[in-house]
């Protein structure tokens, strides 16, 4: 492709004139000869000092947001992030433009809804992608995910591969990163989801305003919208969006409202009116945020113009998410569940769900990923204080952090729980200690790690999945 026809969508001016193109990339280790390269400015490194090492691999041609003595046609655009993402969709043929893009964005709940709505459609026989925190689906193929929300680049391959594939529906999470570093720049969204926003990413937006606006964003790229309205930002999210908007709710009004509402262990069930007519939901997978998550994934549906009827038989058969209220089999007197919960609502709200079915006590351990916002520390220390029996603080990720460090700050909001609570900082000693003081009928909620299934320390990412060490331990205790 001639690197003019790539830019045709793309605010820049062209210095040393036109080539062919072969390749597009923002990583100078991947360029070959023939390549575009796009000089990406990061929070710690930036491409543009990358540009010799990328024309020594065989660049044809930059893209940069200034002009250098590089010898090779040169475009500049105010914006290279927005820049590669609309270079990336005319490389692939504007892959975006020939599917059906559900998006889903929100601090909880974004994983288990887009999963709803994918089995939904799964039911229906529409072939489906999957782009999220767990693993990204083409077809059926699962590919690793290394990020919520793929660059840009990666991304507008991936839909080129699901057209290739003959899907026709994509269900992803976008996240709050991706909308602020135009990840998702271009795409136009059939339906846009929000289903809640609580403290978390402070260490990027800085404030709970910033982050409510990148979620905006979303809505401003959407066809139309879904909004929780029982959200302390619903109403805000509804009046910034640029789109029709359906709102879902339990305890306000709205266009959807959840009602009589029956939580057990096994699943929830709920009551919705529809065009007049009252229909039951029901999800197999406990807590009262899965009444938010059906809401959220029978809204969007019904914006696709799925009848209610389908959605249902879609909702009874979906099966659970891995890491989110999973439980691990073994043949305990006692239960161990894992789940995700890194933010101080996703922790109580799966601590509060656990206690509505607990015969016994709730053990929750739990920590804090490092590099992230600090903030949220102490605010989760006191929810597992306040709302477990009995905690475990350990770490989670502590990247390059001290893990101690990490842990005194989460200690510093259980200072009314100091016999509720002990500190193991290995992680592993931590699911020991654990199961150690588990008894019949307690249930001990793993929390953080979710469906990862491995552990990143300073210097290196060591293999951790929580699944294969509860069974360990387990079966070393002669079990």
């Amino acid at each position: 492709m001639r690197l003019s026809e790539l830019l045709k969508n793309t605010e820049h001016t062209l210095f040393g004139g036109d080539t062919d193109i072969s390749a597009v990339t923002y990583d100078s280790r991947k360029v070959t000869p023939g390549s575009l390269f796009v000089a990406v400015r990061g929070f710690n490194t930036d491409g543009h000092a990358y540009i010799e090492k990328a024309l020594e691999n065989g660049a044809a041609a930059i893209l940069a947001e200034e002009n250098g003595p590089w010898g090779v046609p040169t475009a500049v655009c105010p914006d290279t992030r927005r820049g590669l993402a609309e270079v990336g969709a005319m490389f692939y043929g504007k892959p975006a433009e020939k599917l059906r893009i559900i998006g889903v964005t929100g601090t909880n709940g974004k994983t288990t809804t887009t999963y709803l709505i994918k089995q939904i459609l799964d039911l229906l026989g529409y072939k489906t992608g999957l782009i999220g925190t767990n693993q990204n689906i083409i077809g059926d193929v699962a590919v690793p995910a290394a990020r919520t929300t793929p660059e840009s680049l990666d991304l507008q391959k991936m839909f080129h591969d699901m057209v290739e594939a003959g899907v026709t529906h994509v269900i992803m999470e976008v996240s709050s990163h991706s909308l602020a570093l135009s990840r998702t720049h271009g795409i136009r969204f059939h339906e846009a989801v929000f289903t809640n926003l609580t403290r978390d990413h402070l260490d990027f937006h800085e404030t709970m305003e910033n982050y409510m606006e990148c979620k905006a964003k979303l809505f401003s790229q959407a066809r139309h919208g879904v909004i929780n309205a029982d959200d302390a930002y619903g109403a805000a999210m509804k009046k910034a969006a640029g789109c029709p908007v359906q709102t879902f709710s339990v305890e306000n009004d709205s266009d959807l409202r959840g009602y009589n509402i029956r939580l057990s262990e096994r699943g929830v069930i709920c009551s919705a009116e529809v065009g007049g007519a009252t229909y039951e939901i029901r999800l197999g997978i406990p807590g009262m945020f899965s009444v938010y998550n059906a809401l959220a994934a029978v809204a969007a549906c019904l914006g696709m113009g799925i009848p209610m009827e389908d959605i249902l038989k879609g909702l009874i058969l979906a099966k659970g998410v891995k890491g989110r209220a999973e439980v691990v089999h073994i043949t305990a007197p006692y239960t161990v569940l894992i789940d995700y919960a890194h933010t101080p609502d996703g922790l109580e709200n799966i601590i509060e769900t656990v206690r509505g079915f607990a015969a016994g006590r709730v053990i929750t351990l739990f920590g804090c990923g490092g590099d992230r916002d600090k903030t949220k520390r102490p605010i989760m220390g006191e929810i597992a204080g306040r709302l477990s029996d009995f905690a475990v603080v350990t770490s989670d990720n502590p990247r390059t952090e001290d893990p101690s460090a990490i842990i005194r700050d989460i200690e510093a909001g259980m200072t009314d729980y100091k016999e509720k609570y002990t500190v193991v900082e290995n992680r592993r000693d931590a699911i020991k200690e654990a199961m150690s003081i588990a008894r019949q009928g307690d249930v001990i909620i793993l929390a953080g790690k979710g469906h990862e299934t491995y552990q990143i320390l300073a210097n290196k990412t060591i293999d951790f999945d929580e699944r294969a060490i509860v069974k360990e331990i387990f079966k070393d205790a002669g079990n």
